[in-house]
């Protein structure tokens, strides 16, 4: 949203073309039903707002794709239309807060899972949470920047699983989690990402 209004077409097409290798938004329904784009309450969904087959047809499906599921029952329909567009779900990570999405792991056996939990809540010793997310198909854990220490990294790694970071706004926080060795981040700002 650096460059564009958040979750438009203007906004997903501009982060490719730039050269990022993945979008990143959440997802509810609209009242018919499909899954549509929207970061923040459903009640202040844009008008109207991207729906997920749109997504798909104006960018193709050359990209990652992380979709934060916001309401219940929408990883089915979320798997459902990426299917149909001849999405490679092994590209679409679904997220969810805490433990939500190892349900999901029955939606689809190539669908990665990403889980935002809140680790510090089971610290000093996330050891047999974390491989409780792993035994049930979680693929990833994603905190805020400020949360990972290299020492969390280390243990989310031991445990199989990859480290994601979201909320990095500046080339000091980038390179930051970086050498942390996070597995991927999140960012408003795709020439960041791009330029390092």
């Amino acid at each position: 949203m650096a460059d564009a209004p958040e979750n438009s077409l203007e906004a997903f097409t501009g982060a490719l073309s730039r050269g990022g290798r993945g979008l990143e938004s959440d997802v509810w329904f609209d009242r018919a039903g499909e899954p549509v784009l929207h970061h923040g309450p459903a009640r202040r969904l844009r008008t109207p707002p991207v729906t997920l087959a749109q997504l798909f047809a104006v960018c193709g499906t050359d990209f990652d794709l992380s979709l934060d599921l916001k309401q219940a029952g929408t990883a089915q329909p979320v798997v459902e239309v990426a299917r149909a567009a001849g999405f490679d779900l092994r590209r679409l990570w679904l997220c969810g807060r805490g433990s939500d999405p190892l349900p999901w792991r029955a939606v689809d056996p190539d669908v990665r899972l990403v889980t935002d939990t809140r680790l510090p809540h089971v610290l000093p010793s996330p050891t047999a949470y974390l491989q409780r997310l792993a035994a049930g198909g979680v693929d990833a854990v994603n905190l805020r920047r400020g949360r990972w220490t290299p020492a969390l990294v280390r243990r989310v790694h031991a445990e199989g699983l990859l480290a994601f970071a979201w909320d990095v706004q500046s080339r000091r926080r980038l390179r930051r989690v970086l050498a942390m060795g996070v597995d991927a981040v999140y960012s408003d700002s795709v020439t960041l990402l791009v330029q390092g």
